[in-house]
């Protein structure tokens, strides 16, 4: 939590130069949910740059813990166990407090527990693959989990994602809700995967690279990745392929 008050100034326009474009073929699904009509600036409001609110007590204490937060007594999730923090950042360069960060994964044999999912990896019954955290004063952010799987998905006769998080980010305003994916520091599949390749700049690409981080690992327990988030401006986090948001 933080006392510092809250900006009500605009957001910088999103620069979609930066960001891929909303109709990318390779990417099958982008095909259908592409606009057919050209954009229409719009005015940021008011509910735009301050909203949304919500309780912080509402977050419980293992909520940021994904190796145990579905676990049974005594058990925990199965994979090899990770740390993944960081900064949000406003465009700036500046720390955000007080947002709330959630994230999702598949568990470490690529499976969601989602009951669409049909990939024939098990699930681990001890492992939700979800979990939230508010950023404190500096706007850091730190949760533990298990490294995800990569899996195959239907968008080509042998496409397999990369290992990733994904990532849901509530800023100081609706304008400035994120929703991205973070990858691994060296996975072979990143430059294979159709989503990646939509990103038109290499450095964006990068930006979306988690780093181990061997300062931050717990000896005998849990490696660390470090991912921070830009939240709008000409160096913001991608926004996974669609027009709307940050």
């Amino acid at each position: 939590m933080t006392d510092k008050p809250l900006t009500t100034d605009p957001f910088y326009p999103r620069d979609r130069n930066w960001h891929p474009p909303a109709l990318t073929p390779g990417y099958k699904t982008s095909v259908s949910r592409s606009p057919r009509l050209p954009l229409v600036a719009l005015p940021q409001s008011l509910s735009d740059v301050t909203g949304p609110v919500f309780g912080h007590d509402m977050l419980g204490p293992l909520d940021n813990d994904l190796v145990r937060n579905y676990a049974g007594p005594g058990q925990s999730a199965i994979g090899e166990r990770i740390i993944v923090h960081g900064r949000v950042l406003d465009e700036n360069g500046r720390g955000v407090p007080g947002v709330l960060v959630e994230v999702w994964q598949a568990n470490a044999g690529g499976r969601y527990r989602h009951k669409k999912d049909g990939y024939l990896a098990p699930l681990d019954p001890n492992f939700g693959g979800c979990g939230r955290m508010i950023t404190d004063a500096e706007g850091g952010y730190e949760f533990r989990t298990v490294k995800p799987g990569p899996y195959p998905w239907p968008n080509g006769p042998n496409e397999w994602r990369p290992s990733h998080i994904h990532f849901s980010v509530f800023g100081h305003g609706f304008a400035q809700r994120l929703i991205s994916q973070m990858y691994f520091e060296g996975d072979p599949l990143i430059p294979r995967c159709p989503i990646v390749r939509t990103i038109p700049d290499p450095a964006a690409i990068d930006q979306l690279v988690a780093r181990l981080d061997m300062n931050r690992t717990v000896p005998m327990d849990a490696l660390a990745y470090r991912f921070d988030i830009v939240l709008r401006g000409r160096r913001s986090t991608m926004f996974e392929n669609r027009p709307e948001g940050n």
